[in-house]
């Protein structure tokens, strides 16, 4: 394996070494229960799960079990990861975001200074400075991959996760040499830092416009290319993208702005709710509106979308009118994509928690193959 960024490397090493550990563990749930479909006990025999790739929605339970896919098999061709940083300073389109600026003096708002006062003014704060970061970015390419050859790939939002990170080449290598999934290649692009409103990795991935693709079309590929010697399909059939929490709300945004270059979109607990910062007065709930406007008022896109959430995911128990909860989200997610005809599948993960890793160590190599249906296999 090539690595070209010695800090990143001695970062991976321990995950690795954990996500071991956990693969160990897990494994030794088979043959308790496979956590899928079928008649619990008492209830007869139980019926064969319903295929993976069709269309529609369907519900998992624990106990959970890793993909065999998982399994590092040294009889297949291994594929190549290269790392690489990428410096704020060095893009035109995200230069980071402003320090988070401390509250202003004066009462706490609602306060009063005596009976019948009205509360002292806050006092306004300038915005901090911009703070520069570092993105690391990986790049996975296949044994099997010929130079010059227009490649199909996914782009994975949150990209040194150890759930994707460690986990995708070893699905890539299986599943390419079995020929379940195209020779591909793998782009895994880090966050430029922090989470939630008023962070670089809020703004890149809640923010529901096309500001995010064009800067992975702009910056992140055309510098793969150059450097890696790889040539990136222009078919939007032949490019997907996926992630988790917000960093899924941001591949279905690519996809959704931009159907001519992305159609493929993996989802884990999916951040469909109000949470875009700064506030956009044409998407004024951010990605809520996927499902309560945006979707059902337009006619549908040839976008094909694995979704899942978990029954204890974010804000599981908030009432709806508080636009935050990751379930009711993606259940009217999955209500939208039916009813517009979208070919879709929503997994309904119980007990699981927010982009959990256990439902993602068993459920990923089955949703990259389900987005991948219809796309040749060579």
């Amino acid at each position: 394996m090539a690595d070209k960024a010695p800090r990143i490397r001695a970062l991976i090493f321990p995950l690795a070494l954990a996500l071991a550990v956990t693969v160990a563990v897990v494994n030794g749930q088979r043959g308790q229960g496979q956590g899928r479909q079928g008649q619990g006990p008492g209830q007869g025999a139980a019926t064969p799960p319903a295929s993976p790739l069709l269309d529609g929605d369907v519900s998992i339970r624990p106990p959970w079990s890793n993909a065999n896919e998982l399994i590092v098999d040294n009889s297949v061709p291994h594929g190549t990861v290269y790392r690489f940083d990428m410096k704020s300073e060095d893009s035109k389109i995200y230069k980071g975001v402003p320090a988070r600026a401390p509250r202003g003096r004066g009462a706490a708002p609602g306060a009063a200074n005596a009976p019948g006062a009205s509360a002292a003014p806050v006092a306004p704060v300038a915005p901090g400075p911009i703070v520069p970061y570092v993105r690391p970015v990986a790049v996975y390419i296949p044994k099997q991959y010929v130079p010059g050859t227009p490649a199909p790939f996914i782009v994975v939002q949150d990209g040194y996760n150890p759930k994707y990170h460690l986990t995708i080449p070893v699905i890539l290598d299986n599943m390419i040499a079995a020929k379940r999934l195209p020779v591909m290649i793998a782009v895994l692009v880090q966050h430029g830092g922090g989470d939630g409103p008023g962070s670089e990795r809020g703004l890149e991935y809640d923010t529901v416009s096309d500001v995010y693709t064009k800067f992975i079309e702009s910056e992140v590929l055309p510098k793969i290319s150059k450097d890696y010697k790889v040539t990136f399909t222009t078919d939007p059939d032949g490019r997907a993208t996926m992630g988790g929490s917000s960093g899924a709300a941001c591949a279905l945004t690519m996809a959704w702005y931009h159907p001519e270059l992305y159609r493929r979109v993996l989802s884990y607990s999916g951040t469909f709710v109000n949470q875009q910062s700064p506030v956009n007065p044409e998407i004024p709930r951010g990605a809520w509106e996927y499902h309560q406007t945006l979707i059902p008022n337009s006619p549908a896109k040839p976008i094909r979308i694995w979704m899942e959430v978990g029954g204890n995911d974010n804000g599981s128990t908030a009432p709806e009118e508080g636009l935050h909860n990751w379930v009711i989200a993606n259940r009217h997610m999955a209500e939208v994509l039916k009813a517009k005809g979208y070919h879709y599948r929503f997994v309904f993960a119980e007990e699981a928690r927010h982009t959990d890793a256990s439902v993602i160590l068993q459920t990923l190599p089955q949703a990259l193959e389900y987005i991948w249906q219809g796309y040749p296999i060579k």
